[in-house]
């Protein structure tokens, strides 16, 4: 399909058939990528007498490995935006412009965080609650990922550049070759060299490489419209700071989500020892099992959203924000009403050789995941926010759950409950409901507001 035919897409096709056909490839991207994430604590979940342990010193590193994701986010989800509005104004060359000084961003943050984690990651571990058990495991996994920092946040970063153009597919592509890879990299790594977490972690630096190659590669073709050259990479602050600006939210919803994870790991360290931190990586990959595919489906909406805003075409953004509202919700509320009902079946996914630990995680997901169903209604607005431009709401709203909501309470709410490890628990499921709540009353009532304003 040409660029022309992709934008009279998103300014004219149906929405329904247009949603359908540039968020589903971008949901499988998102499951694929959430088999990425989470297939390396599959597999050390289920490592013969040690897999409980080793899972728990995976689950220390999530911190630096959300902060890789969140710079990532950064340069990438801030810039995919801004190109595309100005694509939808007919100006393809800052639109270019835009996407040559992500790359520059993205390769120098990728060098400055591999030095910098590399220096003080051990030291990094043992903040987030690792203990002389766990260490081994965590800093065995986390020296050898963080050498592949450049190829995660090339690899992330740009592919947003293909999926704002309407190439979903092809979006989807980088993620499913990477993730298909490191399937079948860990076992052979893990079990079949006898690596164990060392072995996970190379197998997912060499499967992000692959996917960093097939993102340039796509990005120096003949089909895409945006198009990194050489003279385009150059820092400018007339597109950097724009870019920063808008990139900010997903900033810090990613890097907050490295907060979280050190709150909950300290938390419930303090109250429940090495499994209850084995139990909260459970518990947020499950969660990830249900974000990631609403991940996808803004994704897919995004690239609607910020053309016919770009265009001035009002009536289409409203429309298109109410299909994505509705999806949004429905497949939350599906997915909480799930995980509820039979939450050991997705900790099992995850290990099957302790019982303690199976039946902790199990009792926690309840607790939990009672609020998950909001946030189908929160990141459509959240993320519509940011596909209109709107950096400064999307960022409150993302600091509103985590750090005005969430992490104050995994430590206040163990003050007023006798179970303290159920109030931990507990912290996200508030969290989620006030803030789904808020974000959405907010959105309905400044929507309006926006559409009217200038471009």
């Amino acid at each position: 399909m040409t660029n022309k035919n992709q934008e009279a897409d998103l300014g004219s096709a149906p929405l329904g058939k247009l949603l359908l056909k540039l968020a589903l490839p971008a949901i499988l991207a998102q499951i694929v990528n959430m088999l990425y994430n989470i297939v390396d604590r599959i597999y050390i979940g289920h490592i013969p007498d040690t897999g409980a342990i080793a899972l728990t010193g995976i689950g220390l590193c999530l911190p630096v490995i959300l902060i890789i994701m969140a710079f990532s986010a950064l340069v990438g989800v801030g810039g995919a935006p801004r190109a595309a509005i100005y694509m939808g104004k007919q100006d393809l060359e800052s639109a270019r412009k835009t996407l040559g000084a992500c790359v520059v961003m993205l390769t120098g943050l990728s060098v400055l965080l591999t030095v910098l984690f590399w220096v003080t990651g051990k030291e990094m571990l043992f903040l987030f609650g690792a203990s002389e058990n766990t260490i081994s495991y965590g800093w065995g996994y986390l020296r050898i990922y963080v050498c592949g920092t450049i190829f995660v946040m090339l690899s992330m970063g740009l592919n947003s550049f293909i999926t704002t153009q309407g190439f979903a597919m092809e979006g989807m592509g980088t993620i499913l070759i990477g993730a298909v890879l490191n399937i079948i990299l860990d076992p052979i790594f893990i079990f079949g060299f006898h690596m164990g977490v060392a072995g996970a972690a190379l197998a997912t630096i060499l499967s992000q490489a692959v996917s960093a190659v097939w993102v340039i590669r796509f990005l120096r073709g003949k089909k895409t419209k945006l198009r990194v050259e050489k003279k385009y990479l150059q820092l400018k602050k007339e597109y950097v700071l724009p870019v920063l600006a808008l990139g900010v939210s997903p900033f810090v919803m990613q890097s907050t989500e490295s907060l979280i994870n050190i709150s909950f790991n300290t938390s419930l360290y303090k109250y429940g020892g090495d499994i209850a931190v084995s139990s909260i990586t459970i518990l947020g990959s499950v969660m990830q099992m249900i974000f990631l595919p609403l991940s996808g489906l803004t994704q897919g909406a995004q690239p609607i959203i910020s053309y016919n805003y770009g265009a001035g075409n009002n009536d289409r953004v409203r429309k298109a924000f109410r299909l994505l509202f509705c999806c949004a919700f429905g497949f939350a509320t599906v997915a909480w009403a799930v995980v509820m009902l039979i939450p050991g079946v997705f900790v099992q996914i995850f290990n099957s050789s302790s019982q303690e630990l199976y039946e902790m995680a199990s009792w926690g997901m309840r607790f939990y995941m009672a609020g998950a169903f909001a946030m189908g209604a929160q990141i459509a607005c959240q993320q519509t926010f940011l596909a209109l431009g709107q950096a400064k709401i999307s960022l409150f709203f993302a600091c509103f759950r985590k750090l005005i909501l969430m992490i104050p309470l995994i430590f206040i709410l163990p003050v007023f409950f006798e179970n303290k490890l159920m109030a931990v628990f507990l912290a996200e499921a508030v969290s989620d409901f006030i803030a789904g709540f808020t974000t959405t009353v907010t959105f309905l009532t400044l929507f309006p507001k926006i559409l009217q304003r200038e471009r």
